[in-house]
């Protein structure tokens, strides 16, 4: 209530001025002197109004001009490791890149962008030079900045992390009074700005915002032109946007200079009734998300098409670049051209061997490879070693947006030298109902047979350890397939079958002894065999309440929820299908749920239940949303929904168990306050994890975690049974990642 009277009839005044289309200079001249203000009072006044107008555009629309300029000052042989980096041309050291595009905002923080035409001396555009767009799709009076959450100095708990100073006052040409005001952080992190803005006394409005960032590897300024008059709605929208970047990696120096110019067609207030409780629509996010679903190519244009859409001309260090361009393309001879296929063969070739690689073709579809030596898909845990993984995307779309998606992915853990495939192809041949056939193929985890399981219960607490009990190994080989249909909004029901082939590792001679009483003779087959086989249908049903959604033509694809998701999954095995099946009944119950609270805090739980209930012909115990992920897992993965220090033979000891998962995220938790100058710090989490089952009651998992943009790392601390247990780490490497 401190300042909620000025503050209503300011925010009031720039509404009127809006509805009635008056300009405001006409009460700026009223006021000859302006009023004297404290910095803490204008702080207070920006940091209140900031909302109002964030929420104040509901949508717009707008065309935009995108011009790029890049200079590589260093490179070396290091450069093809960097992931997406486009391909350098031997001797070229300076590019340019132009774009014209449609954008499309929706309120809060949907931004859709649909490129028109293309032009650029860089033949493979990707990668340093497309990063740019990340650093304009931003709401000044949001509480945060990009995609990667930094904080903003117009978030409302901003006096807390930073220090604000008027480096001075004036009239401008309409007669409004302005301040520039500077603001530096009280904390040395990435998360944090630099800079200044430019504030109209009158409505609170940033005329102008600049400021600096940077991480590991990147320095970016950034400069945001606003509209400068307060009669119409786009002058709280930006008009230009000026951006410096340098990326220093590996030896590598680049710098670029990119400038967007805005054109907005339609601009649309919010209004208080949009989104009514009892409004079933409000669900379908389509209108948000039109350009999105426009997949038409966009223009390979040249300059003499450019330049009819650029607002302003290019200079003539730019002209020159695109001169040498076309002078170096049309003196290409023959000769050249066989040296140039050559060349493009083995650049292909490294590309293949240490970054990403795409096909994209109307016949064969779209392929994507990850580098087959890139060492940022390594990840090391204390508990389970060094591991490697490797992926491929392929994806094919056929006539009324039928989807064919094929990621296989193979990786190795060094530290139990076993190697893990699977391949996951899903055809969507209803999408408007996401109705989907599913089929995975893999070995999974080394599974013992659970026949132990009854013995191990016979033996003590006291002296009970896995290190001294001999297990007998099996390999699985699997296959899934389902059929999946969402019967109604967030209701998706999943139908199929399962199948495992179970074979030892280490095969055992299981001649009948005549000796044997008849009686166990008669049963020894089927307790001991060197292979099992499984066959079981199974049914899920999952329900995420209050889905939101969008439409992309006739596709449905589900965004988010405010409610958890709940699924039910049950699967039964049928004897008799083949000579070594076997039956059996499993259960499992699960619910998870992402929740954003606070500024910039997420909290993340995850608590389930399940069991087999026929135990009479059982041979494994291997439950789906209880099992070890022996491939790496990121930050956003699975590390914060599993237990990291668990030994995994746990997973397979017991018929029944019961889990719950918490995962707390802040962006300063503990480091900035203890460590003022530790920049590097991006996140923090808190892990806490509870698991009740056979010989383990409980088994509690705490850890705390930092998240970088080179890598994650996290500790963490195990009690077992009311006593300590074991303490382990986890370390994945995430860069170019994030």
């Amino acid at each position: 209530m401190k300042y909620k009277f000025i503050y209503i009839l300011s925010v009031t005044f720039f509404l009127c001025q809006f509805a009635k289309g008056k300009a405001t200079d006409s009460l700026l001249d009223e006021r000859k002197i302006p009023p004297e203000h404290s910095l803490d009072y204008i702080i207070d006044m920006i940091i209140e109004t900031a909302p109002v107008y964030k929420n104040l555009i509901e949508e717009y629309t707008a065309n935009l001009y995108t011009k790029g300029y890049i200079n590589i000052k260093k490179s070396n042989i290091l450069i093809n490791y960097i992931p997406s980096m486009f391909k350098l041309k031997k001797g070229i050291k300076e590019y340019i890149t132009e774009s014209y595009s449609e954008l499309h905002y929706t309120a809060p923080d949907i931004f859709d962008r649909k490129i028109i035409a293309y032009h650029s001396t860089i033949d493979k555009p990707k990668g340093f030079n497309n990063d740019v767009f990340d650093k304009f799709d931003i709401n000044i009076y949001d509480n945060s900045v990009f995609n990667v959450k930094l904080v903003s100095p117009l978030s409302q708990n901003a006096k807390k992390y930073y220090e604000y100073k008027i480096d001075s006052t004036y009239y401008d040409e309409n007669n409004r009074y302005l301040y520039h005001l500077s603001f530096t952080p009280k904390y040395n992190s990435y998360k944090f700005l630099e800079g200044y803005m430019i504030i109209c006394d009158s409505t609170w409005k940033i005329d102008e915002f600049k400021f600096k960032g940077r991480s590991e590897y990147q320095n970016y300024t950034n400069k945001v032109q606003m509209g400068k008059s307060d009669a119409h709605p786009e002058d709280l929208l930006p008009v230009r946007f000026d951006s410096d970047m340098s990326f220093h990696l590996l030896g590598n120096v680049f710098e670029g200079h990119f400038t967007i110019d805005m054109n907005y067609k339609s601009v649309k207030l919010s209004e208080k009734d949009v989104n009514k409780e009892n409004d079933k629509s409000k669900y379908d996010l389509t209108r948000s998300f039109t350009l999105r679903s426009d997949t038409s190519v966009y223009i390979l244009a040249d300059s003499c098409y450019f330049a009819k859409l650029r607002p302003f001309p290019l200079t003539e260090k730019e002209e020159s670049i695109y001169e040498k361009y076309y002078v170096e393309k049309g003196n290409i001879s023959i000769e050249n051209n066989e040296k140039n296929k050559r060349s493009v063969f083995w650049d292909d070739v490294g590309d293949l061997l240490v970054g990403s690689y795409s096909i994209n073709s109307p016949q064969i579809g779209k392929m994507r490879f990850s580098p087959l030596l890139n060492p940022f898909l390594l990840s090391y845990s204390g508990k389970d070693g060094l591991s490697y993984k490797q992926r491929i995307r392929y994806q094919r779309m056929f006539s009324k947006n039928k989807l064919l998606n094929i990621t296989p992915m193979a990786g190795y853990n060094f530290n139990y030298n076993e190697f893990y495939w699977r391949m996951p192809a899903k055809f969507e041949y209803f999408p408007e109902k996401r109705a989907t056939f599913t089929l995975n193929i893999g070995n999974g985890n080394r599974i013992y047979n659970s026949e132990i399981i009854d013995e191990l219960k016979e033996i003590p607490d006291s002296i009970f350890d896995f290190n001294k009990i001999h297990l007998d190994y099996f390999r699985d080989f699997y296959v899934d397939f389902f059929h999946s249909i969402e019967v109604s909004n967030g209701l998706t029901v999943d139908a199929g079958f399962s199948m495992h082939r179970r074979s030892a590792i280490e095969k055992s001679d299981f001649d009948k002894p005549d000796d044997l009483p008849v009686e166990i003779r008669n049963g020894y087959e089927d307790k001991f065999r060197n292979k099992y086989v499984g066959f079981a249908p199974r049914i899920k049903v999952s329900w995420t309440p209050m889905q939101y959604y969008y439409r992309a033509e006739n596709r449905k694809i589900n965004l988010y929820s405010k409610w958890p998701t709940f699924s039910f999954d049950y699967e039964r095995g049928i004897k008799g299908v083949s000579k070594n099946s076997s039956e059996f009944e499993r259960l499992e119950i699960d619910m998870q749920h992402i929740v954003p609270f606070g500024y910039l805090q997420t909290l993340y739980y995850r608590a389930g239940a399940g069991a087999f209930t026929n135990k009479k012909d059982m041979f494994f115990v291997d439950f789906r949303n209880f099992e070890k992920n022996n491939l790496p897992s990121g930050w956003n993965d699975d590390i914060g929904g599993t237990f990291q220090i668990l030994d995994r033979r746990w997973y397979n000891s017991s018929r029944e168990y019961l889990r719950a998962n918490l995962t707390y995220e802040a962006p300063f938790l503990l480091v900035p306050y203890i460590f003022k100058r530790v920049p590097y710090i991006l996140n923090e989490r808190l892990y806490l994890g509870i698991l009740t089952m056979t010989r383990l009651n409980p088994y509690i998992e705490t850890g705390y975690g930092i998240g970088t943009h080179i890598f994650d790392f996290g500790a963490f601390v195990s009690n077992k049974n009311g006593k300590f247990n074991d303490f382990g780490v986890k370390l994945t490497i995430e860069l170019f990642n994030r």
